[in-house]
């Protein structure tokens, strides 16, 4: 895939999981940040139990690249809560 490509689906990823986990977009910088992040990791995890990765811009990958970021994004709060309680 492109990198323009990349950025897109990143972008549109990461809003639809900061809206899923948030209930509100995080800035376009985190959420292009967060998407692409979850890119990578939605791909790797699918391929690791069987299924295809990111394949290029379709309703699947953004699938993928959304679940990756919103366990991304669940982790990401996990781990800040826990900081600020200590």
């Amino acid at each position: 895939m492109s990198i323009l490509a990349w950025i897109v689906l990143g972008l549109v990823a990461g809003f639809i999981a900061s809206m899923l986990v948030n209930h509100r977009g995080s800035g376009m910088i985190r959420d292009l940040l967060l998407g692409v992040v979850g890119a990578f990791l939605g791909g790797f995890l699918f391929t690791r139990f069987g299924a295809a990765g990111v394949t290029g811009l379709n309703v699947y990958s953004l699938l993928v690249a959304t679940l990756g970021a919103v366990a991304l994004l669940v982790l990401f709060h996990a781990f800040s809560r826990r900081r600020r309680l200590f």
